[in-house]
Protein backbone atom coordinates (compact mmCIF):
# COMPACT_ATOMS: atom_id res chain seq x y z
CA UNK A 1 0.00 0.00 0.00
CA UNK A 2 1.50 3.27 -1.10
CA UNK A 3 2.09 6.17 1.87
CA UNK A 4 -0.53 8.48 -0.22
CA UNK A 5 -3.37 5.35 -0.04
CA UNK A 6 -2.26 4.55 3.48
CA UNK A 7 -2.96 8.95 4.08
CA UNK A 8 -6.01 8.48 2.49
CA UNK A 9 -7.64 5.61 4.66
CA UNK A 10 -6.44 7.51 7.71
CA UNK A 11 -8.04 10.42 6.65
CA UNK A 12 -11.03 8.36 6.29
CA UNK A 13 -10.91 6.47 9.25
CA UNK A 14 -10.57 9.81 11.59
CA UNK A 15 -13.30 10.95 9.51
CA UNK A 16 -15.36 7.63 10.07
CA UNK A 17 -14.51 8.31 14.11
CA UNK A 18 -15.35 11.79 14.21
CA UNK A 19 -18.97 11.34 12.68
CA UNK A 20 -19.72 8.08 14.70
CA UNK A 21 -18.69 10.37 17.90
CA UNK A 22 -20.68 13.44 16.52
CA UNK A 23 -23.59 11.08 16.33
CA UNK A 24 -23.70 9.73 20.02
CA UNK A 25 -22.74 12.85 21.81
CA UNK A 26 -26.17 14.05 19.23
CA UNK A 27 -27.91 11.30 20.65
CA UNK A 28 -27.03 11.61 24.73
CA UNK A 29 -27.74 15.70 24.52
CA UNK A 30 -31.38 14.69 22.51
CA UNK A 31 -32.31 11.93 25.17
CA UNK A 32 -31.15 15.19 27.63
CA UNK A 33 -33.40 17.38 26.17
CA UNK A 34 -36.10 15.23 26.46
CA UNK A 35 -35.44 14.56 29.84
CA UNK A 36 -34.97 18.22 30.85
CA UNK A 37 -38.61 18.96 29.37
CA UNK A 38 -40.03 16.01 30.96
CA UNK A 39 -38.19 16.97 34.28
CA UNK A 40 -39.51 21.06 33.77
CA UNK A 41 -43.36 19.43 33.48
CA UNK A 42 -42.78 17.35 36.11
CA UNK A 43 -41.99 20.17 38.61
CA UNK A 44 -44.58 22.27 37.17
CA UNK A 45 -47.12 19.75 37.96
CA UNK A 46 -45.85 19.53 41.69
CA UNK A 47 -46.51 23.31 41.71
CA UNK A 48 -50.06 22.98 41.21
CA UNK A 49 -49.80 23.91 36.71
CA UNK A 50 -51.08 21.74 34.67
CA UNK A 51 -48.94 21.19 32.00
CA UNK A 52 -50.10 19.58 28.28
CA UNK A 53 -48.02 19.26 24.96
CA UNK A 54 -48.22 17.38 21.56
CA UNK A 55 -45.91 15.30 19.65
CA UNK A 56 -41.87 15.78 20.34
CA UNK A 57 -39.41 15.66 17.26
CA UNK A 58 -36.22 15.35 17.43
CA UNK A 59 -33.73 17.24 14.68
CA UNK A 60 -30.17 19.41 13.98
CA UNK A 61 -27.63 16.54 13.93
CA UNK A 62 -24.85 16.97 13.21
CA UNK A 63 -24.69 20.81 14.44
CA UNK A 64 -27.20 20.84 16.95
CA UNK A 65 -29.29 18.85 19.02
CA UNK A 66 -32.87 20.46 18.46
CA UNK A 67 -36.45 19.35 20.16
CA UNK A 68 -39.28 20.62 18.97
CA UNK A 69 -42.32 20.29 21.01
CA UNK A 70 -45.52 21.05 19.82
CA UNK A 71 -49.42 21.86 21.18
CA UNK A 72 -47.40 23.57 24.56
CA UNK A 73 -50.01 24.33 26.80
CA UNK A 74 -49.46 25.86 30.87
CA UNK A 75 -52.53 26.48 33.10
CA UNK A 76 -52.68 28.08 36.67
CA UNK A 77 -52.20 30.85 38.71
CA UNK A 78 -50.83 34.16 37.31
CA UNK A 79 -47.18 34.12 39.23
CA UNK A 80 -48.03 35.30 42.46
CA UNK A 81 -51.48 36.44 41.87
CA UNK A 82 -54.41 33.99 42.92
CA UNK A 83 -55.74 34.20 38.90
CA UNK A 84 -55.93 31.69 37.41
CA UNK A 85 -54.24 32.22 33.48
CA UNK A 86 -53.37 29.69 30.50
CA UNK A 87 -50.44 30.30 27.95
CA UNK A 88 -50.20 28.12 24.97
CA UNK A 89 -48.15 28.27 22.33
CA UNK A 90 -48.00 26.14 18.79
CA UNK A 91 -44.68 25.20 19.17
CA UNK A 92 -41.54 25.51 21.70
CA UNK A 93 -37.53 24.74 20.26
CA UNK A 94 -35.10 23.95 22.43
CA UNK A 95 -31.61 23.40 21.34
CA UNK A 96 -27.92 23.22 21.98
CA UNK A 97 -25.31 23.45 19.79
CA UNK A 98 -22.52 20.15 20.09
CA UNK A 99 -19.69 22.69 20.70
CA UNK A 100 -21.63 24.56 23.53
CA UNK A 101 -23.03 21.96 25.85
CA UNK A 102 -23.55 24.16 28.60
CA UNK A 103 -26.22 26.65 26.57
CA UNK A 104 -29.40 25.92 26.10
CA UNK A 105 -31.67 27.48 23.46
CA UNK A 106 -35.77 28.09 23.75
CA UNK A 107 -37.46 29.86 20.77
CA UNK A 108 -41.15 30.12 21.21
CA UNK A 109 -42.79 29.67 17.70
CA UNK A 110 -46.26 31.29 16.18
CA UNK A 111 -48.82 32.60 17.48
CA UNK A 112 -49.38 32.36 21.47
CA UNK A 113 -52.11 33.34 23.49
CA UNK A 114 -52.30 34.53 27.52
CA UNK A 115 -55.91 32.96 28.19
CA UNK A 116 -57.09 34.91 32.14
CA UNK A 117 -59.62 34.07 34.31
CA UNK A 118 -62.66 36.85 33.34
CA UNK A 119 -62.55 36.18 29.51
CA UNK A 120 -59.38 38.02 28.78
CA UNK A 121 -57.82 36.35 25.83
CA UNK A 122 -54.38 38.13 24.67
CA UNK A 123 -52.67 37.13 21.17
CA UNK A 124 -49.32 37.89 20.39
CA UNK A 125 -46.47 37.17 18.21
CA UNK A 126 -42.91 37.41 17.15
CA UNK A 127 -40.48 37.42 14.54
CA UNK A 128 -37.98 36.15 17.25
CA UNK A 129 -38.52 35.36 20.53
CA UNK A 130 -35.94 33.37 22.26
CA UNK A 131 -34.39 32.59 25.61
CA UNK A 132 -30.84 31.94 26.51
CA UNK A 133 -30.06 29.98 29.13
CA UNK A 134 -26.47 28.95 30.83
CA UNK A 135 -27.03 25.14 32.43
CA UNK A 136 -24.63 24.44 35.22
CA UNK A 137 -24.05 20.72 35.87
CA UNK A 138 -25.91 19.41 39.05
CA UNK A 139 -27.38 22.82 39.99
CA UNK A 140 -30.62 24.60 38.48
CA UNK A 141 -30.18 27.32 36.28
CA UNK A 142 -30.41 30.70 37.94
CA UNK A 143 -30.28 33.29 35.13
CA UNK A 144 -31.54 34.00 31.25
CA UNK A 145 -31.64 36.24 28.57
CA UNK A 146 -34.68 36.84 26.44
CA UNK A 147 -34.38 38.65 23.44
CA UNK A 148 -37.88 39.63 21.59
CA UNK A 149 -37.99 41.32 17.96
CA UNK A 150 -41.26 42.63 16.07
CA UNK A 151 -43.32 41.58 19.22
CA UNK A 152 -46.91 42.15 18.14
CA UNK A 153 -50.44 41.78 20.27
CA UNK A 154 -54.21 41.46 19.58
CA UNK A 155 -57.02 41.36 21.57
CA UNK A 156 -57.22 43.98 24.20
CA UNK A 157 -54.27 45.39 23.85
CA UNK A 158 -54.70 45.74 20.10
CA UNK A 159 -51.96 47.87 18.18
CA UNK A 160 -49.15 47.08 20.86
CA UNK A 161 -45.59 46.48 18.70
CA UNK A 162 -42.64 46.44 20.45
CA UNK A 163 -39.79 46.67 17.89
CA UNK A 164 -37.23 45.24 19.82
CA UNK A 165 -37.24 43.57 23.94
CA UNK A 166 -33.77 42.57 25.76
CA UNK A 167 -34.03 41.29 29.15
CA UNK A 168 -31.21 39.38 31.83
CA UNK A 169 -32.44 38.10 34.75
CA UNK A 170 -30.36 36.45 37.74
CA UNK A 171 -32.14 34.88 40.71
CA UNK A 172 -30.29 33.69 43.77
CA UNK A 173 -33.73 32.65 46.24
CA UNK A 174 -31.21 32.22 49.05
CA UNK A 175 -29.87 35.91 49.67
CA UNK A 176 -29.70 37.07 53.20
CA UNK A 177 -30.50 40.67 54.10
CA UNK A 178 -29.56 43.17 51.66
CA UNK A 179 -28.15 40.68 49.23
CA UNK A 180 -29.83 40.40 45.34
CA UNK A 181 -32.44 37.87 45.33
CA UNK A 182 -33.43 38.51 41.61
CA UNK A 183 -31.81 40.87 39.33
CA UNK A 184 -33.25 42.39 35.85
CA UNK A 185 -31.41 44.02 33.38
CA UNK A 186 -34.08 45.47 30.08
CA UNK A 187 -34.36 47.06 27.90
CA UNK A 188 -37.32 47.74 25.21
CA UNK A 189 -37.24 50.23 22.01
CA UNK A 190 -39.98 51.06 19.32
CA UNK A 191 -42.82 50.60 21.06
CA UNK A 192 -46.00 51.64 19.82
CA UNK A 193 -48.90 51.68 22.95
CA UNK A 194 -52.12 49.98 22.28
CA UNK A 195 -55.57 52.31 21.28
CA UNK A 196 -58.27 51.71 22.87
CA UNK A 197 -61.51 53.36 21.82
CA UNK A 198 -62.07 56.54 23.42
CA UNK A 199 -58.48 57.07 24.66
CA UNK A 200 -55.80 59.63 24.00
CA UNK A 201 -51.96 58.91 25.56
CA UNK A 202 -51.09 62.13 27.39
CA UNK A 203 -47.96 61.63 25.68
CA UNK A 204 -48.19 60.19 22.62
CA UNK A 205 -49.11 56.92 21.49
CA UNK A 206 -45.77 56.01 21.05
CA UNK A 207 -42.50 55.16 23.89
CA UNK A 208 -38.91 55.54 22.27
CA UNK A 209 -37.16 53.52 24.80
CA UNK A 210 -37.79 51.63 28.74
CA UNK A 211 -34.92 50.99 29.87
CA UNK A 212 -34.47 49.10 33.40
CA UNK A 213 -31.40 48.12 36.14
CA UNK A 214 -32.88 46.95 39.00
CA UNK A 215 -32.24 44.62 41.81
CA UNK A 216 -34.94 43.39 44.42
CA UNK A 217 -32.87 42.18 47.43
CA UNK A 218 -33.43 39.42 50.16
CA UNK A 219 -34.49 37.67 51.81
CA UNK A 220 -37.37 36.36 49.41
CA UNK A 221 -39.88 33.90 51.83
CA UNK A 222 -41.04 30.78 50.53
CA UNK A 223 -44.81 31.00 51.84
CA UNK A 224 -47.21 30.35 49.20
CA UNK A 225 -49.29 33.46 50.63
CA UNK A 226 -48.44 36.79 48.83
CA UNK A 227 -49.15 38.94 51.66
CA UNK A 228 -47.31 36.95 54.16
CA UNK A 229 -44.15 36.87 51.77
CA UNK A 230 -44.72 40.62 51.51
CA UNK A 231 -44.69 41.27 55.07
CA UNK A 232 -41.72 38.67 55.39
CA UNK A 233 -39.93 40.41 53.17
CA UNK A 234 -40.69 43.81 54.33
CA UNK A 235 -39.82 42.68 57.87
CA UNK A 236 -36.15 41.58 56.66
CA UNK A 237 -35.63 44.66 55.23
CA UNK A 238 -36.40 43.85 51.33
CA UNK A 239 -35.87 46.78 49.15
CA UNK A 240 -36.26 47.33 45.20
CA UNK A 241 -33.22 49.16 44.24
CA UNK A 242 -33.44 50.69 40.77
CA UNK A 243 -29.56 51.35 39.75
CA UNK A 244 -30.89 52.94 36.58
CA UNK A 245 -34.26 53.81 34.68
CA UNK A 246 -34.73 55.87 31.67
CA UNK A 247 -37.79 56.37 29.71
CA UNK A 248 -38.46 58.35 26.69
CA UNK A 249 -41.88 59.28 25.95
CA UNK A 250 -43.48 61.86 23.30
CA UNK A 251 -41.88 64.83 25.26
CA UNK A 252 -40.55 63.47 28.01
CA UNK A 253 -37.22 62.08 28.71
CA UNK A 254 -36.36 61.18 32.34
CA UNK A 255 -33.46 59.29 33.68
CA UNK A 256 -32.88 58.46 37.19
CA UNK A 257 -32.61 55.87 40.42
CA UNK A 258 -34.88 54.80 43.03
CA UNK A 259 -35.28 52.83 46.13
CA UNK A 260 -38.27 51.42 46.57
CA UNK A 261 -39.92 49.05 49.98
CA UNK A 262 -42.97 48.32 51.48
CA UNK A 263 -44.11 50.79 54.47
CA UNK A 264 -46.12 49.24 57.70
CA UNK A 265 -49.27 48.91 55.48
CA UNK A 266 -47.82 47.35 53.01
CA UNK A 267 -48.05 50.29 50.17
CA UNK A 268 -44.96 51.07 48.21
CA UNK A 269 -42.95 53.77 49.72
CA UNK A 270 -39.14 55.26 48.55
CA UNK A 271 -37.17 58.12 46.92
CA UNK A 272 -35.97 58.61 43.74
CA UNK A 273 -33.60 61.37 41.80
CA UNK A 274 -34.41 61.98 38.70
CA UNK A 275 -33.31 63.91 35.93
CA UNK A 276 -36.60 65.25 33.66
CA UNK A 277 -36.14 67.22 30.15
CA UNK A 278 -39.48 68.05 28.30
CA UNK A 279 -40.74 68.80 31.92
CA UNK A 280 -43.29 72.00 30.88
CA UNK A 281 -44.79 69.72 28.17
CA UNK A 282 -45.39 66.70 30.05
CA UNK A 283 -46.88 68.46 32.81
CA UNK A 284 -49.39 70.15 30.56
CA UNK A 285 -49.90 66.82 28.94
CA UNK A 286 -50.59 65.30 32.39
CA UNK A 287 -52.64 67.91 33.08
CA UNK A 288 -54.82 68.03 30.00
CA UNK A 289 -55.49 64.28 30.82
CA UNK A 290 -56.96 65.44 34.05
CA UNK A 291 -54.61 62.52 35.57
CA UNK A 292 -52.64 65.69 37.81
CA UNK A 293 -54.92 68.93 38.78
CA UNK A 294 -53.89 71.59 36.69
CA UNK A 295 -52.96 73.53 40.12
CA UNK A 296 -50.54 71.18 40.75
CA UNK A 297 -49.10 71.08 37.12
CA UNK A 298 -48.87 74.96 37.29
CA UNK A 299 -46.83 74.56 41.02
CA UNK A 300 -44.78 71.86 39.68
CA UNK A 301 -43.81 73.85 36.26
CA UNK A 302 -42.93 76.98 38.77
CA UNK A 303 -40.54 75.00 40.95
CA UNK A 304 -38.91 73.08 38.55
CA UNK A 305 -37.91 76.31 35.95
CA UNK A 306 -36.45 77.37 39.22
CA UNK A 307 -34.44 74.52 39.30
CA UNK A 308 -33.86 73.85 35.55
CA UNK A 309 -30.61 74.78 33.40
CA UNK A 310 -30.10 74.79 30.33
CA UNK A 311 -27.77 71.58 29.25
CA UNK A 312 -24.43 72.01 27.00
CA UNK A 313 -25.21 70.69 23.98
CA UNK A 314 -28.75 72.75 23.69
CA UNK A 315 -32.34 71.33 23.65
CA UNK A 316 -35.31 71.72 26.16
CA UNK A 317 -33.91 72.84 29.87
CA UNK A 318 -33.63 69.90 32.35
CA UNK A 319 -33.60 69.56 35.86
CA UNK A 320 -32.70 67.23 38.29
CA UNK A 321 -35.32 66.65 41.07
CA UNK A 322 -35.92 64.73 44.46
CA UNK A 323 -38.81 62.11 44.05
CA UNK A 324 -40.56 61.08 47.16
CA UNK A 325 -43.53 58.17 47.76
CA UNK A 326 -45.16 58.46 51.50
CA UNK A 327 -48.61 57.13 52.40
CA UNK A 328 -49.35 57.03 48.84
CA UNK A 329 -48.61 60.26 48.16
CA UNK A 330 -46.62 61.50 45.28
CA UNK A 331 -43.89 64.51 45.75
CA UNK A 332 -41.13 66.53 43.80
CA UNK A 333 -39.26 68.23 46.31
CA UNK A 334 -41.60 69.43 48.69
CA UNK A 335 -44.59 69.67 46.18
CA UNK A 336 -47.14 67.12 45.96
CA UNK A 337 -47.92 65.76 42.47
CA UNK A 338 -50.60 62.95 42.68
CA UNK A 339 -52.30 60.53 45.35
CA UNK A 340 -51.37 56.90 44.48
CA UNK A 341 -54.74 54.88 45.02
CA UNK A 342 -54.35 52.21 47.95
CA UNK A 343 -52.67 48.69 46.61
CA UNK A 344 -55.13 45.65 47.51
CA UNK A 345 -53.56 42.62 48.53
CA UNK A 346 -55.41 39.46 46.73
CA UNK A 347 -54.71 37.49 49.89
CA UNK A 348 -55.54 39.91 52.27
CA UNK A 349 -59.05 39.69 54.84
Amino acid sequence: MSRRTRLVAATILVIAVLVVADALLWRWVSQELQSGFAAWAAAERAEGYTVTSGAARTSGWPFAAELSVSDVSLRGPLGDLPIDAAWTAPSVQLRITLLHLRTLSVAILGDQHLRIAGGIDLLFTAETERLTIPLQPGAPANSAALEVTQLRASGPLNGLTIAQLRADTRLRPAALQGEPAVSLNATATGIALPQPPNLTWPLGPGISMIALDAALTGPMPRSPVLITRATGWRDGGGTLEVQHATLQWGPLDLSGSATLALDDHLQPMGAATAKIRGYIATLDGLASARIIPSQAAMAAKAVLGLMSHTPQDGGPPEVEVPLTLQNRSLSVGRIPLARLPEFSWPDAH
